[in-house]
């Protein structure tokens, strides 16, 4: 029998070990039909630090699903991942052990990597256990495992032999910063201070110039054109010319192209190789030179001239004084303007031209945009985000990246005729650095000379197999197979909103070229914990919520509780006041149970539904209508309404009013319809809330109704299918309610007893209830209504309609209705010798008794009570 005050910190200690010995939540595999296998594609966390508090919210969301859908009998597969093949854990290495990754053998430093992410992820695990998270700990993986790298690199390899893959020395988005490639969905727009410079170019053999504005002077030597718009009348007469780079000297065209923006600067534009993605689209249009003046480094090369070796920032203000001493510089301007930034790093991106592997996305973009239509997505509106994406796409996706750590291309390179040699997959994993090609030579040329690939996988061109990873996909010596087919597609993949267009929109594209299949059958998309003033918590803000922070001070359940209260999909602000709520709910949970058991040890475990009182069926039947609407919110992820419908029910309807009816009953003498229909609700409510409150329903469950097994794994409460006067029952409980308010309003104590009650409504069945719980001696239930009259007891003005038309009459028309002086007539009010129209007054009444004895009402149920 629950005892004491409740004890989270031992009872939820308790549960989470006891949880993870006994395999609770383990998946159990029997199945192999995908309609009772329930699958969910969890986010593995990227190994770059702590967990933090959105971590926590997004996996106690994916957490009541699973809750929720073990106990409607499915067979719930809910995973773990560590995402430590990225150039985040790679920079985490970097920062714990103070060191560069160019320094060092790629496999050695994979292995400091590998070292010092097993300590995070050792963290991960514990702390995921702890915020008991229902995950199998059994079906956990990590991105640079062997068995992943050996997906990875299938997919690869299937993607190449479809012809999905290619290799192309092109420009690429290029972070100075973390020297490596990196995806259009890896950069960010962000707004920085800068200055716009006005400098003058000559036009070649004449003494005519124009002015160009440009926020990046330090590209001036990697400038090959000058573009003007088609429509710009009034600079048209330079095109065909040939302009003169102040500085620098070399001659370049000037052309007519209509991708020019007439509205900034002077509407003249240079194109250098390259400072943004319409140089790169001008230098393919018109056959352009190239001249590249920044290095992987962020570095100026050689076309630079004597600003070489210095970075981008040093060489800008270097070749702004000299502009400005040759007299080209003509004004310098500071500006605000938005930068494409590394999402990572935060900085901002140069365009390089490399040698770089590409999946094709742009020839596919209508299918990929149909696929996500096939999925349901909780919340509907997330669907924009990811048409919006695609219709946005301007690149392939490069998933080359020039980094150590991470999985190899399992590729090499004829070192004569550049022909590609791919692993055989019987071979995968392999890293080309260190293991020998299939062949001995070029299969093209002959040629004995084979050149390994040192570039690796971009992380989310793994990431983007997480389905494929936990359905078991692999080559069986013929061709691709899945080794847990009941598993795919996926019934869910939960995320969040930001990283729409890097891992959901990728996994779309990866599972769909591999299996023809869209991954998942829907979306649950959740939002961003925000800090207490709605501000995107960050580690610069200095605004993070560490979650052993709030542990420390709040039950876990409370933190659950929270996490619940925001509809799927919105930023949920970090509340304590949520959390205190839910520590509430958790005392009168515990509190009311003890209450419940002390009352139902001799309850009958079966009792003939047609014997129970009318109380007891309406309350059996309302709460068949409570499970309707939560199962129903739980269905669709809306778990805010789930819970607070099933908390209200619970808190008033049950513990207000039917507890101490039935508590009242059960004392007096043993009324055994009352306590089964305790025992019974009681038995329901804890399943209700164990999504949710997840040890306390746990603890419960155990101490009162089952101790061999878990309610995580009991079934979910079903209708029982109860006839009773649902209305009635409502009117009764309103009775009661407003009962105790009157005895509360006239400080009496609630055993005080009341001579006589008319009720002016249906009660059918709960006479006899309402009079023992509230000490009616009568009590009197009639169809009419008593006699009320409805009085007004003032007139409120619309001053912002009422000042304006009757300016200096407002005092008098005050004065008027003051003195009662007024009247009110088919809408119109008549004071002080003017008319009001309606929209510009609002009547008050109030309903008045004038018989015998004092009316309350209970709702629209009037009550009289005579002493």
């Amino acid at each position: 029998m629950p005892s004491g005050e409740y004890d989270p910190e031992a009872v939820e200690a308790k549960w989470q070990d006891r949880w993870v010995d006994e395999d609770t939540y383990a998946y159990r595999g029997e199945s192999v039909d995908p309609n009772t296998a329930f699958s969910i594609d969890s986010p593995p966390p990227t190994v770059s630090g702590s967990l933090h508090w959105g971590h926590v919210y997004g996996f106690t969301l994916q957490d009541f699903v699973a809750r929720f859908n073990r106990m409607r009998g499915n067979d719930v597969f809910f995973p773990f991942g560590y995402d430590d093949n990225g150039i985040a854990s790679e920079r985490l290495t970097e920062d714990e052990l103070d060191v560069r990754h160019q320094d060092y053998e790629r496999r050695e430093f994979q292995k400091m990597c590998r070292e010092v992410c097993q300590e995070y992820e050792a963290e991960f695990t514990e702390k995921m256990q702890s915020l008991g998270i229902s995950i199998d700990w059994d079906e956990t993986y990590q991105t640079i495992s062997p068995e992943v790298q050996r997906i990875s690199q299938l997919s690869f390899i299937d993607l190449y032999d479809q012809g999905r893959e290619y290799r192309q020395r092109a420009p690429a988005i290029w972070c100075p910063e973390c020297e490596t490639a990196i995806s259009q969905v890896e950069t960010e727009d962000d707004e920085r201070d800068s200055h716009f410079h006005d400098i003058e170019f000559g036009v070649a053999g004449s003494d005519e110039s124009f002015v160009i504005s440009t926020t990046r002077p330090e590209l001036l030597p990697a400038c090959v054109a000058v573009f003007v718009h088609p429509d710009d009348d009034e600079n048209q007469y330079l095109v065909g010319e040939t302009a003169e780079i102040p500085l620098f000297g070399q001659e370049v065209p000037v052309i007519a192209d209509e991708r020019v923006d007439m509205e900034t600067g002077s509407g003249i534009v240079m194109c250098c190789t390259f400072g943004d993605q319409t140089d790169i689209e001008w230098y393919q249009a018109h056959d352009l030179d190239l001249r590249i003046a920044i290095d992987e480094s962020g570095t100026l090369t050689d076309v630079a001239g004597e600003y070489a070796g210095l970075s981008s920032e040093e060489a800008r203000e270097e070749i702004v004084a000299d502009l400005g001493e040759e007299g080209s510089l003509l004004d310098r301007r500071a500006i605000t303007h938005t930068v494409n930034v590394h999402e990572r790093c935060g900085t901002p991106v140069e365009f390089l031209v490399k040698d770089q592997w590409y999946i094709e996305l742009l020839d596919k973009t209508d299918e990929y945009l149909e696929a996500g239509r096939q999925m349901d997505w909780y919340p509907e509106k997330m669907f924009t985000r990811y048409k919006n994406w695609i219709e946005g796409l301007q690149w392939d996706w490069s998933i080359s990246r020039q980094r150590s750590s991470g999985i190899p291309f399992p590729v090499w390179y004829c070192g004569e005729c550049e022909h590609v040699v791919v692993a055989d997959r019987e071979d995968l994993p392999v890293d080309p650095l260190s293991d020998d090609p299939p062949v001995d030579t070029c299969p093209e040329c002959g040629h004995d000379e084979l050149v390994p690939e040192d570039d690796v996988f971009d992380t989310w061109a793994t990431s983007s197999l997480t389905p494929l990873i936990n359905a078991g996909w692999d080559w069986n010596g013929e061709e691709m197979e899945i080794e847990r087919p009941q598993l795919y597609p996926f019934d869910v993949r939960p995320q969040g909103h930001d990283i729409i267009s890097f891992w959901l929109f990728h996994t779309v594209v990866k599972c769909y070229e591999h299996t023809g299949e869209v991954p998942f059958d829907s979306v649950m998309i959740n939002g961003m914990v925000l800090d207490q003033n709605r501000e995107k918590m960050s580690k610069s803000k200095g605004n993070i919520v560490a979650p052993d922070e709030v542990v420390s001070k709040y039950p876990v359940d409370a933190a659950r509780y929270w996490a619940a209260g925001s509809a799927v999909g919105d930023d949920l602000p970090y509340s304590e006041k949520g959390l205190r709520a839910g520590e509430k709910l958790l005392r009168k949970l515990w509190n009311a149970s003890k209450l419940v058991e002390s009352l139902t040890e001799d309850a009958p475990e079966e009792f003939d539904h047609d014997d129970l009182r009318e109380i007891d069926r309406w309350l059996l039947a309302s709460l068949d209508r409570e499970i309707e609407f939560v199962t129903e919110k739980l269905e669709n992820r809306e778990f805010s309404k789930a819970r607070d419908r099933v908390r209200s029910f619970f808190w008033h309807t049950f513990c207000d009013d039917y507890l101490e009816i039935a508590k009242q009953r059960v004392r007096d003498g043993g009324d055994d319809s009352a306590a089964y229909t305790l025992e019974t609700a009681h038995r329901r409510f804890v399943k209700l809330f164990a999504p949710i409150l997840a040890h306390a329903a746990e603890e419960l469950w155990r101490d009162m109704h089952d101790a061999e097994s878990s309610v995580h794994r009991a079934s979910w409460p079903e209708p029982l299918g109860l006839d009773a006067d649902v209305a009635a029952g409502e009117t009764a409980m309103d009775v009661v309610g407003a009962l105790r308010k009157y005895k509360s309003d006239n400080q009496l104590s609630m055993n005080a007893d009341l001579d006589t009650v008319e009720v002016y409504g249906d009660i059918a069945g709960f006479e006899e209830d309402i009079r023992r719980v509230m000490h009616v001696e009568t009590l009197e239930a009639f169809d009419d209504r008593p006699e009320i009259e409805s009085v007004v007891t003032g007139v409120d003005l619309d001053y912002s309609l009422v000042g304006p038309e009757f300016g200096s009459q407002v005092s008098d028309i005050e004065s008027a209705i003051a003195q009662g002086d007024y009247d009110v007539e088919n809408g119109t009010l008549r004071a002080a010798g003017v008319e009001l129209d309606a929209e510009m007054f609002e009547v008050n009444e109030e309903r008045r008794y004038s018989g015998e004895g004092e009316m309350v009402e209970a709702g629209e149920t009037p009550i009289v009570v005579r002493d």
